[in-house]
């Protein structure tokens, strides 16, 4: 079976424990439909989700264990136990033990990727601050995944059927943003945002709008001069290497008319810029998707959700979503990758008979 139609394997980190990703992992993967489309290998424990079943009175969701990602079952929920057998839940609580589950569960999914036992890996939501500790130091999850799958370059790219949004700086203080800002950073992640729209959204030459970093665009200078000094010269170059990128426009605008129809994607500054339009217009649907990645991988676009764990109220949408995102994009790299490999392979042809034809005349 070729890539493009194989049923991907998916990589399912559990994340806060005491948050709601166990909860709308089981009530998305309760759907049977799912395991027709993929093969899901959750990385927790199978006593959790055992007690998750029982306190949520989760409904058809029926699993194996096994040991290893290796030995993954078709057709089923396999849970692979990589936790602690006497781990606590405490619904809605902060703690360093929920911390250390998630990063293990992270580290599983993750390493069952790079070994080839997975396809693609689905993150639910963490907590980043009792996440920290001596092995992770960083802001959140798609910073350690850039490190960890050693990408160049990575885009927070946030994605729906009404809008697809990047951002240029993620998750860090906004008093630091104007000085994070370089044209060399937003060309990079113009590029990361072309190349991911071609490869795994199937539009080769996509238009994307830049959105100016202060109000007005900075109203020629008089409220800032980061767009005529850093961000339009970006867009420039960006110009120079094929990219179809324009700006910049003032978000409020921009959001507030139809310009955002005339575009295939959307580049923001800072992280708030993107998601407080992406989460209004998405009503707690849509996916995170990293670009940049060697690998796929989604998450759902909210957090942990505190104040509605345990509650059986949390809604598995956008888990469902990113699921589907998944699913979609690993198939449509497997066909960008095809057909680039079989273009070079129609060129060779080609190339021989040029070689052949120029030795003939020497002779």
């Amino acid at each position: 079976m070729s890539e493009t139609n194989r049923k991907p394997r998916v990589a399912i980190s559990i994340g806060d424990i005491n948050g709601i990703g166990c909860e709308i992992i089981m009530k998305t993967l309760a759907d049977q439909h799912i395991l027709e489309i993929c093969t899901p290998v959750v990385f927790g424990s199978g006593k959790v989700t055992a007690y998750y079943r029982k306190v949520l009175n989760i409904q058809n969701f029926n699993s194996i264990q096994i040991r290893d990602a290796s030995e993954t079952v078709d057709r089923k929920i396999n849970i692979v136990s990589c936790l602690p057998d006497d781990i606590k839940v405490e619904f809605g609580q902060s703690t360093e033990t929920a911390g250390k589950a998630s990063l293990q569960s992270l580290q599983s999914a993750v390493t069952a990727v790079k070994q080839g036992n997975a396809d693609v890996l689905l993150t639910a939501p963490v907590n980043k601050y009792n996440m920290q500790c001596e092995s992770f130091g960083f802001p959140g999850q798609t910073e350690y995944l850039q490190d960890t799958f050693g990408a160049s370059e990575v885009l927070m790219f946030m994605v729906s059927e009404s809008l697809r949004i990047g951002t240029v700086t993620g998750h860090m203080a906004l008093r630091d943003v104007p000085d994070a800002l370089t044209a060399e950073r937003i060309i990079a992640k113009l590029s990361v945002m072309h190349q991911s729209m071609a490869r795994d959204f199937a539009v080769p030459r996509p238009k994307i709008a830049v959105l100016a970093l202060n109000p007005h665009a900075g109203e020629n200078g008089l409220l800032g001069t980061e767009e005529s000094g850093i961000i339009a010269p970006a867009i420039a170059a960006a110009n120079a290497k094929g990219i179809l990128a324009f700006g910049p426009f003032s978000p409020d605008g921009f959001f507030a008319s139809d310009s955002m129809r005339r575009f295939d994607a959307v580049l923001a500054m800072y992280h708030d810029q993107a998601m407080l339009p992406f989460k209004l217009m998405n009503c707690g649907t849509g996916v995170n998707f990293t670009a940049g990645l060697p690998v796929v991988r989604t998450s759902p676009a909210h957090g942990t959700a505190y104040d509605l764990a345990g509650r059986n109220e949390a809604s598995c949408q956008s888990f469902r979503d990113a699921l589907y995102a998944a699913c979609d994009i690993f198939r449509r790299r497997s066909s960008y990758a095809a057909t680039e490999a079989q273009a070079l392979k129609d060129t060779r042809p080609a190339r021989h008979a040029a070689v052949e034809e120029k030795d003939e005349d020497e002779n």
